[in-house]
């Protein structure tokens, strides 16, 4: 009979896509359940998931602290009767103040806990959890914030990607047009579309270019008849599972900087210009860029300084010069020459069969 191992996570997908990763990767040696909290739910809409739900409030809200703390209360309470009934004998957590009721019940039941911290700042929840856990699992042993009595803990992995970003296209691209995408993040970010658009236009006056656009759901109409009536081939779309084959008729790509989004793209070798959320905790979005750039593979423009003319005359220079972008694009290519799903899997299930 296989274990049974409970994979914790929730909120935006920098959290989810890491947890459905795992599933992937650990489901044939062992029995996967995943914990979400609502938010996380449309990211998991695939009846192969085993789900329960854990919907943990924020505690960022004090006129609502003392209801959160009775709320968390019960959760711990309804997680170790889970973890009992379910005989979950593993605890993997990608990490979130979502995880902290399962966290604590799984200690009280002296469960194995596995963290996954895929950013360049290691996050509050799991450096909290540091006691408790077994191996934290990271993509650099650089980690910012991570303190030094538990680097024995750490464990270096290779990015937690999904599979279908490592099958690169056979097919030669009929479109040879330089094509753009900008994703802004599971949601869109609604400063993109008062830039990026504009941008776009002028540059195609010079340069010919397509442009793949993900936007808010009630923008879409907007940008197509805008970049249609500009004569810009586009396709302009929101949320999509499917963001893999998009990425793999791109040349460039504009993103925020949420580390599963720039590891896709690195694994794709897709030079990216980050622009990072900057209210992402602890400015862990500029650092994600930040591991990327110091290995001369992208571009940052920090928000404060994402003005048209700035933003324009960095797409103008990229597109210029072209053994800059070349450079870039091997540069992605070395970093990831061993970065294979094998090697991960492999990795991966060594770390969890050995602890």
């Amino acid at each position: 009979m296989k274990k049974k191992i409970l994979i914790s996570t929730g909120g935006s997908g920098g959290h989810v896509m890491p947890a459905i990763t795992i599933q992937d990767h650990l489901k044939i040696e062992y029995d996967i359940l995943i914990s979400t909290d609502l938010r996380g739910l449309k990211y998991l809409q695939n009846n192969t998931y085993k789900i329960v739900i854990v919907d943990t409030p924020k505690l960022n809200n004090i006129i609502f602290l003392p209801f959160s703390f009775i709320k968390i209360l019960f959760l711990i309470l309804k997680s170790l009767f889970l973890l009992k009934k379910e005989k979950i004998k593993i605890l993997i957590s990608t990490g979130g103040y979502m995880s902290l009721p399962l966290c604590l019940a799984a200690k009280i039941l002296n469960i194995k806990i596995f963290l996954i911290e895929p950013n360049m700042v290691i996050g509050r929840a799991n450096k909290f959890f540091l006691n408790f856990c077994e191996k934290i699992i990271c993509y650099s042993k650089n980690i910012i914030s991570f303190p030094n009595k538990f680097e024995n803990k750490l464990i270096i992995s290779n990015p937690l990607i999904r599979k279908k970003y490592y099958e690169k296209s056979s097919k030669e691209r009929i479109n040879k047009l330089f094509t753009i995408m900008v994703i802004g993040g599971s949601q869109g970010a609604k400063i993109f579309d008062k830039i990026i658009h504009e941008v776009i236009v002028k540059i195609s006056k010079i340069h010919s270019l397509r442009i793949i656009h993900q936007t808010n759901q009630k923008n879409i109409d907007f940008l197509k008849n805008y970049y249609s009536e500009n004569k810009i081939e586009n396709n302009v779309f929101s949320f999509d599972q499917n963001l893999n084959i998009f990425l793999s008729q791109s040349d460039l790509c504009i993103t925020r900087a949420g580390a599963s989004s720039l590891a896709e793209l690195s694994i794709q070798n897709i030079p990216f210009i980050a622009i990072p959320l900057p209210t992402s905790k602890d400015n862990h979005q500029l650092e994600n860029a930040n591991y990327y750039k110091n290995k001369d593979c992208c571009w940052i423009i920090e928000q404060k300084d994402f003005y048209k003319k700035n933003f324009e005359d960095l797409l103008l220079d990229i597109m210029k010069d072209k053994d800059n972008f070349i450079k870039k694009k091997n540069n992605l290519e070395n970093l990831n020459y061993q970065n294979t799903w094998n090697n991960v899997n492999q990795n991966l299930l060594k770390i969890i069969n050995e602890n």
